[in-house]
């Protein structure tokens, strides 16, 4: 909540989004994880801005026009955003739905979940019906019965302590604080055999950018 009340503060329209430096974006983002959504979010609200006049899309052909939203993103915004009964596959989602309709079922598919989906949606008020589901979702895995290992697309999150998803994460608050160089950076963070695929990894990512002998994120 704290993230997303600084967040919306600095940026309460796709404008001043589109207009925020990609180093702004990616430095209040630090924390959240994923660094690679806040420039898709970037990219997507500049796209928004010069070639949808500031409004973001209503339909699943345009939003997927923008960067990093496939089908099930752009049902989630219309679902979210529009009010549309367009159905869409979230964990919390999936829990509901492997709890109530697939319960003797092993690897359950998103397709044969969505099916079900999409006949159960409430559609005067879909908006509500998929707050409802998520908060149900989340109960349901607070009492032991998540069961998200009957998804046939399930893997496990690997975790962040050793790998190199951490290093990435320990670059970006670095530069985040100054341009440095590669010493100053190794000297910064935990600089093991991580180091040099996680920097070239959020250079290829295109959030780090390197000027002379200094790294910094990207402008």
């Amino acid at each position: 909540m704290p993230k997303y009340v600084e967040f919306t503060s600095r940026y309460p329209d796709v404008y001043k989004l589109a207009n925020a430096p990609l180093a702004d974006i990616i430095t209040i983002w630090n924390g959240l994880g994923y660094n690679r959504r806040a420039k898709f979010l970037h990219d997507s609200a500049v796209k928004i801005v010069t070639e949808y006049n500031g409004k973001v899309p209503d339909t699943h052909e345009h939003l997927q026009t923008l960067p990093g939203i496939g089908p099930n993103t752009a049902a989630a915004i219309l679902a979210y955003a529009y009010n549309q009964p367009e159905g869409f596959i979230e964990t919390n989602i999936r829990t509901v739905y492997f709890q109530h309709y697939f319960d003797d079922s092993h690897l359950v598919s998103d397709q044969q979940l969505s099916e079900v989906v999409a006949i159960t949606v409430d559609s005067e008020n879909p908006r509500e019906w998929f707050y409802a589901l998520m908060d149900y979702g989340s109960y349901l895995k607070k009492q032991g019965a998540g069961q998200i290992d009957k998804s046939a697309h399930y893997k496990k999150q690997p975790i962040l302590e050793g790998s190199i998803r951490q290093v990435r994460g320990q670059i970006i608050r670095s530069l985040s604080k100054s341009d440095m160089s590669e010493l100053q950076l190794r000297e910064d963070i935990i600089a093991d055999d991580r180091f040099d695929s996680a920097l070239v990894g959020l250079i290829k990512d295109q959030l780090v950018q390197r000027t002379k002998d200094l790294f910094h994120l990207t402008k």
